[in-house]
C-alpha cells in the first residue's frame, strides 16, 4: 500500500487503548472482554483490522516491513495488537493455516481466525523437557485408522484460556530422524479428552482468557488425520517456518514497549522534583539513561527493519543469522530500558499505576521464548567461525 496509516493508529490507540490500561491491569482481562470486543469492532469500522493479512480476508495486505512498522506502534499498549488482530499466537497460526493449510481447514479455523469470532493457541513446549530444543518431546499422537489419538502433556500454550482450538506439535513417526519426527495437528479445544489444568502464574499473576499462559493435558484425544498440517513429519519444519517473519513481530513490539517506557521515563525525569526547582533529569545518571536508551531503540529498529527486508528479499533460512541477532539484542535493550524506566520511577515504578511494572513481568521471558538468547548467539557465533575456518564438531 503507498501509505501507512500510522497516524489514524496511534490516534486511536492514544484515544481508546491508552485510557483503559489501568482497568486492564487492575481486573480480570475477562471482565473487559464487552469493552474490548466494542473496541475490536470500531478498529474493523476504520478499516485497520489484520494489517497483516491480504486484502481478500479482510486485511490490509501490508508487507512484513510495512507491519514491522504498525506492529512498533501497536506494542506501545499490552492490548494494542490483540485490537487489531494480529496478536500472537493468532498471527503466527493465521499464516500456518493461509501457507499449509487445506481448503477445509482455512474454512473452519482461519475464516472464523481471521474474523476476530475465536481465538487459538500453539501447543508445544512441554514442561519434562528442555524447551531450547524444540525437537526433544513426548506428546505421541498414534494413528488408529483415519484419526489420531494425541496424548501428552504441554504448557506455556498461551493465550489457551478461552481458545477455540490449538495446534499441537506432536510426536507421530517416532522412529524417524529428529527433525522428521513431529507433525502439527489441530485440536479443538472442547474434544474430549482435552484437560485445561491451570493457568500457569507469571511472577505470581495467573491472567486469564488471553492474557494467560497455560498447561494442558491430552488424554488420548481423537482427532482426524485431515486436522494436520502439511505432511506427516514437517512440524518442526512449519514451526522454523513461523518463527522468521514472528521474531520480527515479537522485536517490533518490543520496540514499541521501549518507545512507551522512554516516553514514561522523560516525563518523569522532567517533571519529578528531587526538591523544589530541582527536577530528577538534572542527575547525570538519569540524563546517560536517556541518552543510551535512545540509541539503543533507535539501532535496534534499524537493525529489525534492515532483517525484515532482508527476509522479504532473500527467505528466512538465508536470513537466519540476522533474524538470530534481532532476536538476543532487542530482547536485551527491552530489559535495559524497562529497567531504566523504573529506576527513574523510583517506587511508583513498581506499581500497575503505569505499564512498567506490568511489562517487566511478563517481557522478561522475551530472553526465554522462541528460544533461549545464548542459544541463537551461540548458532551466529558457530556460523561466523565456520566460515573463517574452524572445523564443525561438538564438544
Amino acid at each position: 500500500m503507498s501509505e501507512l496509516p500510522l497516524a489514524a493508529i496511534r490516534a486511536f490507540l492514544e484515544t481508546h487503548a491508552f485510557p483503559l490500561e489501568r482497568e486492564l491491569l487492575s481486573r480480570p482481562f475477562t471482565e473487559l472482554l464487552p469493552r474490548l470486543q466494542e473496541l475490536r469492532a470500531d478498529v474493523k469500522r476504520l478499516g485497520l483490522w489484520a494489517p497483516h493479512l491480504p486484502r481478500d480476508l479482510g486485511g490490509l495486505g501490508l508487507t512484513l516491513v510495512e507491519f514491522a512498522q504498525v506492529s512498533a506502534l501497536l506494542g506501545e499498549t499490552p492490548i494494542g495488537h490483540y485490537l487489531f488482530n494480529c496478536n500472537a499466537p493468532d498471527i503466527g497460526n493465521q499464516e500456518l493455516l493461509l501457507s499449509h493449510g487445506s481448503e477445509a481447514q482455512r474454512a473452519r479455523w482461519l475464516g472464523p481466525l481471521t474474523r476476530g469470532e475465536i481465538r487459538s493457541c500453539f501447543a508445544m513446549t512441554e514442561p519434562e523437557f528442555a524447551g531450547s530444543n524444540p525437537v526433544w518431546m513426548d506428546t505421541r499422537a498414534e494413528r488408529d485408522g483415519d484419526d489420531y489419538l494425541i496424548t501428552g502433556h504441554k504448557w506455556f500454550t498461551s493465550s489457551a484460556d478461552g481458545a477455540a482450538f490449538t495446534i499441537v506439535m506432536a510426536v507421530t513417526a517416532p522412529d524417524a530422524p529428529p527433525h522428521r519426527r513431529a507433525s502439527q495437528i489441530i485440536v479443538p479445544m472442547d474434544a474430549p479428552g482435552v484437560v485445561f489444568v491451570r493457568n500457569i502464574p507469571v511472577m505470581g499473576e495467573s491472567g486469564s482468557d488471553y492474557m494467560s499462559h497455560a498447561e494442558l493435558r491430552f488424554d488420548k484425544v481423537r482427532v482426524p488425520v485431515t486436522n494436520r498440517i502439511g505432511g506427516e513429519g514437517m512440524g518442526f519444519a512449519l514451526a522454523q517456518e513461523r518463527l522468521g517473519p514472528g521474531r520480527v513481530h515479537h522485536c517490533m513490539r518490543w520496540i514499541g514497549i521501549c518507545e512507551r517506557a522512554f516516553r514514561l521515563m522523560v516525563h518523569r525525569a522532567a517533571t519529578r522534583e528531587l526538591s523544589p526547582g530541582e527536577p530528577l533529569g538534572r542527575q547525570q545518571a538519569v540524563q546517560h539513561w536517556i541518552a543510551e536508551c535512545r540509541a539503543e531503540i533507535d539501532a535496534s529498529r534499524l537493525l529489525v527493519l534492515d532483517v525484515a527486508n532482508r527476509i522479504e528479499r532473500d527467505g528466512a533460512h538465508a536470513t537466519r543469522d540476522g533474524i538470530s541477532l534481532i532476536k538476543f539484542h532487542v530482547a536485551g535493550v527491552l530489559q535495559r530500558v524497562l529497567d531504566r524506566a523504573i529506576q527513574v520511577h523510583g517506587a511508583y515504578g513498581m506499581t500497575d499505576e503505569t505499564p512498567l511494572a506490568y511489562w517487566y513481568r511478563h517481557e522478561r521471558g522475551a530472553r526465554i521464548y522462541d528460544g533461549p538468547d545464548e542459544v541463537h548467539k551461540s548458532a551466529v557465533a558457530r556460523r561466523i567461525l565456520e566460515a573463517a575456518g574452524m572445523r564443525k564438531g561438538r564438544k
